[in-house]
């Protein structure tokens, strides 16, 4: 049981080395970010830290991707600041509650495959929108909180900021070549963290964001009332907060998947990820999903199993108990460098060395998810608007080449011979190869090289039947694959199909 939730075959294949500082250097980075969301959504630091033990803890033990992290993230929380002001913080937990069982629900049905649908250009521009928010939102780490309102530092603060962030970051890049048994981040993190003390620098640390000491979460059914109405309220929200919390740890589990080479569970990560935000709605956490910049900070550490992500999540639960005052005090320019690395590393390079490759409809579809991911930070919609838009160009490119080889057999028939599917956007284009007034008594429509996909194949092939019936002409459908007979079939009384002439089909009106 022990082995299986690892994740792994073996014990004797885990690096538990890697595994414990990974997990490690995952908690530090995520206890400023996860505080960050639950201020920014107007509730108590807590409660982002109690998501992210919750989620952690739950979706490392259960998830389908070893290696991924999971915590209390910014593009769920963004879905639910309008019904925490509106409504108050009970309507947020019983709208993670929900959220949390139409992911399950999602995971049951099976239809955590479908991130397979996701172009790849779809996933470049995802990444790049993605590595461009996190590193501009480290930069808004250089604000201070004075008067009422966040200003920008200034003088000795802020150089004494950047300095320490720009030290981090060169400790992150050079302290592999001579330290290996550590990750580079906990390395930069212990140094900066020593630095700091040793000088007895004045900078901006953990504290100066909210504390980070508590007590355990405790049980709780969200106190609003049951009935039909507060289902109206949470509903629209539970709904996009799955949506997008499922598109990106769908997508997150791609990544993992093809950094590391190996096969996550989708379903069964989905599953988890559903139970975790129930257990957060009943726990008092602001719920949430995969987080893709600790993920890769989990990655990069050296972490192959859900060991790490255990490790993480415990630590945070021990930080929230016991060591507060410690992680308190590490100076805020090393998280903040650690995760501009991160940002670095996220950003899909490549996408400019192979530009002038690709076409141009993958160019745009790739800046235009980068594009709304920023503008927007709405991951969700930059990945629909981008699978729509590569969908439709998709759609026009097939449509385009569908074509017909035309000629006459020895009985005097004229064969037609379709190339190209016969789908909604080629039915025009298919339509107008035939000549219906000139055609001899009977036609033989070839489909060995195309197939009937749906139903406005159908009722292209019907209207065109039905000319030629009014002509008293025969219409003989030739090689028809399994599946376009299986759609007509299902279409039988408004399209019937004689299979008398196998393996030719005849379509006859109604």
């Amino acid at each position: 049981m022990f082995v299986n939730i690892l994740g792994k075959p073996s014990l004797q294949n885990i690096n538990y080395k890697n595994e414990i500082l990974a997990g490690l250097t995952v908690a530090m980075t995520m206890i400023p970010e996860s505080l960050s969301f639950a201020i920014l959504a107007g509730l108590s630091p807590i409660t982002g830290l109690y998501a992210a033990f919750l989620m952690g803890i739950v979706t490392s033990i259960f998830g389908g991707r070893p290696g991924m992290v999971s915590g209390g993230a910014g593009a769920t929380v963004v879905v639910l600041i309008a019904l925490a002001a509106t409504h108050g913080v009970q309507y947020l937990f019983a709208a993670v509650v929900l959220a949390g069982l139409i992911q399950f629900l999602v995971g049951v049905l099976k239809l955590g495959k479908f991130v397979r649908l996701i172009p790849q250009p779809v996933m470049y521009g995802f990444l790049n929108g993605l590595a461009i928010i996190i590193f501009m939102s480290q930069v808004e780490q250089f604000k201070i909180f004075e008067n009422g309102s966040y200003t920008w530092m200034s003088g000795s603060p802020f150089y004494i900021m950047l300095g320490l962030t720009a030290l981090t970051i060169l400790i992150v890049k050079t302290s592999s070549r001579f330290i290996k048994a550590v990750p580079a981040s906990l390395v930069a993190i212990i140094v900066l963290f020593i630095v700091v003390l040793a000088l007895n620098i004045d900078t901006k640390q953990v504290i100066d964001i909210a504390s980070v000491s508590g007590s355990l979460p405790s049980f709780q059914i969200p106190q609003v009332p049951a009935t039909l109405e507060t289902l109206e309220i949470i509903f629209p929200y539970a709904l996009i907060m799955a949506g997008v919390g499922l598109v990106e740890s769908l997508l997150t589990l791609n990544m993992v998947d093809e950094i590391t080479n190996t096969k996550g569970n989708s379903n069964q990560e989905v599953m988890a990820q559903g139970t975790a935000n129930v257990v957060n709605g009943f726990f008092g956490g602001m719920g949430g999903c995969a987080m893709v910049a600790q993920s890769l900070v989990n990655i990069n550490a050296g972490a192959r199993t859900k060991l790490a992500a255990i490790i993480g999540a415990v630590t945070i639960l021990l930080v929230i108990l016991f060591g507060g005052p410690i992680i308190e005090q590490i100076p805020m320019a090393a998280l903040v460098g650690v995760m501009m690395m991160v940002a670095i590393d996220t950003f899909q390079w490549a996408f400019f060395r192979i530009i002038t490759k690709m076409p141009k409809s993958d160019i745009f579809v790739g800046i235009l998810v980068a594009a709304i991911t920023v503008v927007l930070h709405n991951l969700a919609l930059a990945v629909l608007v981008g699978v729509i838009v590569s969908a439709l160009v998709f759609a026009w490119d097939n449509a385009k080449r569908i074509r017909a080889r035309k000629s006459i057999d020895h009985e005097g028939n004229k064969v037609y011979e379709i190339y190209g599917p016969l789908f909604f956007g080629s039915t025009t284009t298919f339509t107008e190869k035939f000549d219906v007034e000139n055609d001899p008594l009977t036609i033989i429509i070839d489909f060995k090289e195309s197939r009937v996909v749906d139903m406005s194949a159908i009722e292209t092939l019907k209207k065109l039947t039905d000319k030629y019936t009014e002509k008293n002409k025969k219409v003989v459908l030739r090689h028809l694959s399994q599946d376009s007979i299986k759609l007509l079939q299902n279409a039988k009384g408004f399209i019937e199909v004689n299979y008398a002439e196998d393996p030719t089909y005849k379509v006859m009106p109604n």
